[in-house]
């Protein structure tokens, strides 16, 4: 574990792999703990360099005010790439899960030389807020179920895994492993507060943020290899989201995990893992 700065914040990292092998990089989302190490660890077996790492305000990243973040998409998508400088990297391979995905795909677009190909996981082409006509949005009767849960005490460690587990399967995730990652991002979470223990667990922090101007009408730009993956089962951000961004990226790649909600589970790594390697 170690902290890169860049654009005037320290970014909590962590590497997988030699140095010398092409580099992977992977935006959390939000926690870097995103990307499970089993996944993490297979690419790397496949002669590459990993490195994940947190958003600014989640993780071992700079935090100031989770609840009124100064910054924008812009700024997150500028941290990706002066990231891949800072690792001493030509480009890398850019992977965004979930709200990271909103990130890759713009860094990808405004810093095309930067990146050599694009792995986008659990995402979708638009911002948070109201969704295209086109595009599924979140499943309400799902989000109604998570969302009137009772929240823990978000500093007291057990309750806020528990919590978790509670919340993993409603969203198509495997508690155990929900237990384990919300466990782990308590853990790295740099300060005692509940509010930010809160915004590391559910990620609020990327919703306050302005994401304009829109990209989705220049996905068509793109000209990077590229893979999609989606989980069937996500009733976050549904399928139909992921099919949408392969259909409009060219040449994308589709691939689409039956049983998968919003969390990469720990079976689909090799599949991933095997998937960005070919690109």
């Amino acid at each position: 574990m170690a902290t890169i700065r860049v654009n005037g914040v320290d970014l909590g990292v962590e590497s997988f792999g030699r140095e010398e092998d092409p580099l992977v990089l992977l935006a959390g989302g939000t926690t870097l703990l995103s990307w499970p190490d089993s996944l993490c660890e297979r690419v790397a077996e496949g002669g590459r360099r990993i490195v994940r790492y947190d958003l600014r305000d989640s993780g071992a990243s700079t935090t100031k005010d989770p609840e009124n973040p100064t910054y924008d998409l812009r700024d997150l998508a500028d941290d990706a790439a002066d990231l891949v400088t800072a690792l001493g990297a030509e480009s890398a391979h850019l992977g965004g899960h979930g709200v990271g995905g909103m990130i890759a795909q713009v860094a990808a677009l405004d810093h095309p030389e930067s990146f050599s190909a694009l792995t986008l996981v659990s995402t979708r082409p638009v911002a948070p807020g109201p969704v295209d006509d086109d595009l599924p949005d979140h499943d309400q009767t799902v989000m109604s179920a998570v969302f009137s849960r009772l929240q823990p005490e978000w500093t007291n460690r057990r309750a806020v895994a528990e919590y978790a587990a509670g919340s993993a399967a409603i969203l198509g995730n495997d508690p155990a492993q929900a237990l384990e990652i919300a466990a782990r991002i308590w853990d790295r979470t740099p300060t005692s507060g509940a509010s930010v223990h809160q915004a590391n667990q559910l990620g609020m922090t990327f919703s306050r943020i302005d994401c304009s101007p829109r990209w989705r009408e220049r996905l068509g730009d793109l000209r990077i290899p590229s893979l999609i993956v989606h989980g069937r089962a996500d009733p976050f951000f549904p399928v139909g989201n992921g099919e949408t961004l392969a259909a409009e990226i060219p040449e994308a790649q589709l691939l689409i995990l039956e049983e998968m909600g919003t969390q990469i589970p720990e079976w689909a790594a090799g599949d991933i893992a095997n998937s960005m390697l070919g690109l």
